[in-house]
């Protein structure tokens, strides 16, 4: 027998803004991610001011899921998934963010497109915001530093709650919202919140008021969904990278829980309903207002979630006295982060840890005692297209997934953890994130289209289709 439970959510992972494409069709505003340009291996993507003509915007087209998920879904269903996760483009709703009525072209679109999932069985599992802020309320109010967008954000939340209360059970609010605590990078800040930093302010003064009036947000959303449905599973989303101490060094084991705070900072909030210990510390000792005013304790503590959802690609490593440049050290993101001598890394320089999953959800379980999904979790490479016109086995990927769904399996029946699913991160093909590109490829149906935006947009199976298929079809038994 399986030591998966019965009901366990197999599925895949995408983001609007990767996929979607028709990034001003139906009424759409633009975002965050559509004045992003095109990077390159190892070079995050430029932010312009608006779009323009001459600039190359990867997500701009996507790979057209918004006119093609029909045909996409046949081929979720052909998969065996049990779930798809995927986010409601916020300006799709709101094309500005601040309106007083949604549109309803972004409405109807998402009505069809829940409709043709449920269809095919599969549960819809859905982000509100995940990197998809509209452009106006950035540029027009300052993003999330601004107060005013919590009220605009439970707005949006309020109507896709409403529209959908029967459609969709699984809910999450901010897409790693952690990915900002690394502060010198300031893609994170942008695509996260809206937010830039000016030259002189406090950057960390910044990253936690926009912390505050984000985690204000969701509590709201989480409320006033349980009201809409109380069925509603509303959770919280963080990247999790563990950080290791480098050696058992005290001054290293130290220096990985310090480390760690800025993976569980976010989630201690959403969780718990109040903000931990280390961080008042930190705010009192540096002088940080987060703006919290009166009934704020209150919101928070009523707006906690019912599970943690997870992205996870790698752990990390920390060493007390080591320098780097965090704005370019993948391996963590932070300045005291060096390579780990007992792992391999990938062509991208992510360490390829898969026990490192199991030790992740233990930590995030015993800290929180609540279920945990994993949303996240993939293998980029480059595939290689036969002259006949088929993909090669991508056993890179298969591997790297294998064993990391082997670590959930310990993780559930040695350590006793809740796990409700696994959704493998760009089930297909899509526009890489921090650099925009096609070339980096993670998912398991291919998609013709190259880094500069060419091909013909035509879908093929990888030889992993047919392996992840066979591992749901077992229910997670049949790894080879």
């Amino acid at each position: 027998m399986s030591i998966f439970p019965p009901d366990f959510l197999w599925g895949g992972a995408v983001a609007a803004h990767q996929l979607e494409g028709g990034w001003n069709a139906g009424g759409k505003g633009p975002s965050v991610v559509d004045v992003l340009t095109a990077g390159q291996h190892g070079v995050a993507r430029r932010i312009t001011e608006k779009i323009e003509s001459t600039e190359f915007y990867p997500n701009h087209d996507a790979i057209d899921f918004y006119h093609r998920f029909r045909e996409d879904i046949a081929l979720f269903a052909e998969l065996g998934l049990k779930c798809f996760r995927t986010s409601i483009a916020w300006s799709r709703i709101f094309p500005n963010g601040d309106e007083a009525e949604p549109n309803e072209d972004g409405l109807r679109f998402y009505d069809e497109l829940f409709d043709e999932l449920r269809a095919h069985g599969i549960e819809p599992v859905v982000t509100l915001s995940h990197f998809e802020l509209p452009l106006h309320l950035a540029r027009e109010y300052g993003g999330f530093r601004n107060r005013e967008l919590v009220g605009f954000f439970e707005r949006f939340a309020t109507v896709c709650f409403t529209r959908f209360r029967d459609k969709v059970k699984y809910w999450m609010t901010f897409n790693e919202i952690n990915n900002q605590m690394n502060v010198d990078n300031p893609l994170f800040l942008w695509t996260n919140s809206g937010v830039t930093i000016a030259s002189g302010e406090n950057p960390y003064q910044v990253l936690y008021q926009t912390a505050h009036n984000e985690l204000l947000a969701s509590a709201r959303a989480v409320a006033v969904g349980k009201r809409i449905n109380p069925d509603f599973r509303i959770g919280c989303m963080i990247a999790m990278v563990p950080m290791y101490p480098y050696s058992c060094d005290p001054a290293d084991i130290m220096a990985a829980e310090i480390a760690n705070r800025d993976r569980f900072f976010f989630a201690d909030v959403h969780c718990r309903g109040e903000y931990p210990g280390y961080a008042l510390t930190f705010f009192e000792r540096e002088g940080i207002d987060i703006g919290f005013e009166d009934g704020d304790a209150e919101i928070l503590k009523a707006g906690t979630v019912d599970y943690v959802g997870i992205s996870y690609y790698m752990s990390g490593t920390v060493k007390a006295d080591a320098h780097t440049d965090a704005s370019e050290n993948v391996s963590g993101g932070m300045k005291n982060s060096v390579p780990n001598p007992h792992l391999k890394s990938s062509d991208w320089g992510w360490p390829i840890d898969p026990v490192g999953l199991r030790y992740a959800l233990n930590l995030l379980y015993n800290r929180y005692t609540l279920p945990i999904f994993i949303v996240e979790n993939g293998f980029g490479m480059v595939d290689e297209v036969l002259p006949d016109g088929s993909i090669a086995v991508d056993q890179p990927r298969i591997d790297y997934l294998s064993a990391h769904i082997a670590e959930v399996g310990k993780a559930i029946a040695e350590d006793g953890v809740t796990v409700w699913g696994y959704t493998p991160w760009g089930i297909i093909d899509l526009v890489s994130f921090t650099t925009g590109e096609m070339k980096k490829r993670y998912g398991m149906i291919y998609v013709d289209r190259d880094n500069a935006g060419n091909g013909t947009m035509e879908r093929k199976k990888k030889p992993s289709f047919a392996w992840y298929r066979n591992v749901i079809a077992s229910n997670g038994e049949n790894l080879s």
